[in-house]
């Protein structure tokens, strides 16, 4: 790039009003580092998403979600525990020393900037440094910062900077290349959404669960809450009823609560098969009950119809809805889904989950849910949801995988 006085002129004023300190949370591993930035609070879901997409399509990748300040990191903590491989931090400054500590430290080997509040000090100095970054999710607006409306060609300069700007609009790449950045770079691709990670599980393990249900129908409550289980458990007798060899699935949220709820279950005399002790079930099964959360992946797919919980009762926010409709199930959940508001809704409009308020009302749905043609009907539409939801996130993976493995062939930039 050439030089810029506008950039020089921000660099400058940066230097007086940006902090200067930064204190990284989190040691540098040695694998590939991948950083991506989630500049708007409507796109952290999804931002989790695509992390969580790039950990598992490349072998030891690691991922840095970086988040505009500290109340955003500390809301995003709150609500989300991040896997291994998987590092949140807060982004540095504007401040040059600021810059200098944090990519001394992490050092990324590519960089995704999620739309928005873009830090022209901040990448450019990545740039300089010969990584490669894209721009994805980008929109007509977000023009609105000082530096866009002083130092128009600083704005110019960074997004020329890109390897690649992914635009979610036509007015978008029309108001990007207004700006004097080649087309070449810009790219239509779909809206940023969450697309939901498939679980995983042994193929001999569907096959080892489904011969010992014989054709049973069941359905699933999966991440349960304590208080939960009573109404899943009525809700559990009262479609029994109707459909005497149902069997209920039941996966606690907190392993802590297995006892709890085992006790609960004998407390209505029913038939309980602690699957996590290595008891299989038979004809007589009532309730199978499993404390593990990485059996999510078989039941989820074993599964036609599942109450996805801590939605039943206030003060957990609900769980992601979208492992259930990657695999393929029905969804039913409570009222008390803050957390993942976005994800029911758009399930919700598309048919594929459904709301409910008590036991009552989860037992009528599932006895309509346990006739294959309704819980397929569900299910498809889910699976046209995390579909869309994909699209961007495939075509960004595809760009990091061709980025890594270029980089791959050379030497590694160092600040």
């Amino acid at each position: 790039m050439g030089r810029s006085l506008g950039l020089a002129a921000w660099r400058a004023l940066s230097r007086h009003t940006a902090e200067r300190a930064f204190a990284p949370s989190a040691s540098r591993l040695r694998d590939e580092l991948v950083w991506i930035h989630a500049a708007e609070p409507g796109n952290y879901l999804a931002v989790q998403d695509i992390a969580l997409r790039i950990r598992n399509a490349r072998h030891g990748v690691q991922v840095l979600l970086t988040l505009p300040d500290d109340e955003t990191l500390r809301d995003v903590r709150t609500s989300w525990t991040p896997p291994d491989g998987v590092t949140l931090e807060r982004l540095p400054s504007e401040h040059p020393d600021a810059i200098d500590s944090f990519l001394t430290h992490y050092q990324p080997d590519f960089g995704i900037w999620v739309w928005g509040r873009l830090r022209p000090a901040l990448i450019d100095s990545v740039l300089q440094s010969g990584r490669s970054m894209i721009l994805i999710d980008a929109g007509n607006d977000g023009f609105d910062t000082r530096h866009d409306r002083w130092l128009p060609d600083v704005t110019r300069r960074i997004l020329s900077g890109f390897d690649a700007i992914l635009v979610r609009s036509a007015g978008a790449a029309e108001r990007i290349e207004a700006l004097g950045v080649d087309r070449r770079l810009i790219q239509r691709a779909p809206p940023l959404q969450a697309g939901g990670q498939a679980l995983a599980c042994d193929d001999g393990d569907i096959a080892d669960l489904s011969a010992l249900l014989g054709g049973r129908p069941v359905w699933l409550a999966a991440r349960l809450q304590a208080e939960e289980a009573g109404p899943v458990l009525a809700a559990h007798r009262a479609a029994s009823r109707m459909s005497h060899r149902l069997l209920l699935i039941m996966n606690p949220r907190q392993a802590t609560d297995t006892s709890s709820v085992a006790d609960k279950v004998r407390a209505e005399g029913m038939r309980l098969c602690d699957w996590s002790a290595g008891e299989e079930p038979d004809d007589n099964t009532q309730v199978l009950l499993s404390d593990d959360p990485q059996d999510l992946g078989l039941f989820y797919r074993v599964a036609p119809v599942s109450f996805l919980g801590s939605s039943l009762v206030p003060g957990y926010g609900g769980c992601n809805p979208f492992e259930a409709a990657a695999l393929g199930s029905a969804v039913l959940y409570g009222p008390n889904v803050r957390r993942y508001l976005p994800f029911y809704s758009r399930l919700a409009s598309a048919g594929a989950a459904r709301i409910v308020n008590d036991a009552d009302s989860l037992s009528a749905a599932v006895q309509q849910l346990i006739s294959p043609d309704q819980a397929a009907a569900m299910a498809h539409a889910g699976w046209d949801v995390i579909s869309k939801g994909a699209a961007l996130t495939d075509r960004v993976i595809g760009l990091v995988e061709t980025a890594l493995d270029a980089r791959e062939g050379g030497t590694h930039a160092t600040t």
